[in-house]
């Protein structure tokens, strides 16, 4: 008689342990092919953005050849060998600055390297071949101003381009009684003069007289009436 193995206790067992095989090899290869989760297409853009919260620095972009000092801002001084002569000091609101042995000097309206030529010629009569460097450490000079029927009032850096549009905006918008046909901006001209510039904002926003949306120049006064 033949044998039959099928219905072998070792063979049912042998085939229950490869089905269980089976059947675990089936769930891990289910568990690790899942999608991993990923992240919102929001969140994929702000990764791919570089960082923007670091402010821009003002000092960097001062060129000494170019730069106009203003009031308030720092320089540093350095005379070479001359230490007694080597300052950090701010150009005071009248546009002076104070020396050792020289004493007052003009400061504002100079570039840096027009500063340095000045002072390199009043030491020339006190020392030899005097080496000095003038470099600009704070800028505080360029800055605007918005007064009257506007949000925020007050004084504002003026560390890149800005309309006049940019500085309504910045100064948190008209207040209810506001004369927004009327505003005018205050700018000091080459020869100390003050010039009014008009300035529609109901005409520029509709596209009319968009030349009085001018670009501030530091020390401008934006006057909301």
């Amino acid at each position: 008689m033949q044998r039959n193995t099928l219905g072998s206790p070792a063979v049912i067992i042998l085939a229950l342990l490869v089905l269980a095989g089976a059947f675990i090899r089936l769930a891990n290869a289910q568990g690790t092919g899942a999608p991993a989760q990923t992240a919102s297409p929001a969140a994929d853009a702000a990764k791919a953005q570089p960082a923007t919260d670091t402010p821009p620095q003002r000092v960097a972009d001062v060129r000494p050849e170019s730069y106009v000092i203003g009031a308030e801002d720092q320089l540093s001084i350095n005379v070479w060998k001359e230490p007694e002569m080597s300052k950090t000091i701010p150009v005071r609101p009248d546009g002076m600055i104070s020396l050792p042995l020289l004493g007052d000097i003009k400061a504002a309206g100079y570039t840096p390297l027009q500063l340095q030529d000045q002072i390199t010629t009043q030491l020339k009569k006190l020392i030899s071949d005097p080496q000095v460097t003038v470099i600009v450490t704070e800028v505080h000079s360029l800055t605007f101003n918005v007064v009257g029927e506007v949000q925020k009032p007050g004084y504002y850096p003026l560390t890149r381009r800005m309309t006049v549009l940019d500085a309504i905006a910045l100064s948190g918008g008209f207040k209810d009684f506001a004369k927004t046909k009327k505003i005018y901006i205050l700018r000091t001209a080459a020869d100390g003069k003050q010039v009014r510039l008009p300035f529609n904002y109901k005409d520029v926003i509709k596209g009319k007289n968009a030349q009085q949306n001018i670009e501030l120049q530091p020390r401008d006064t934006v006057v909301v009436p």
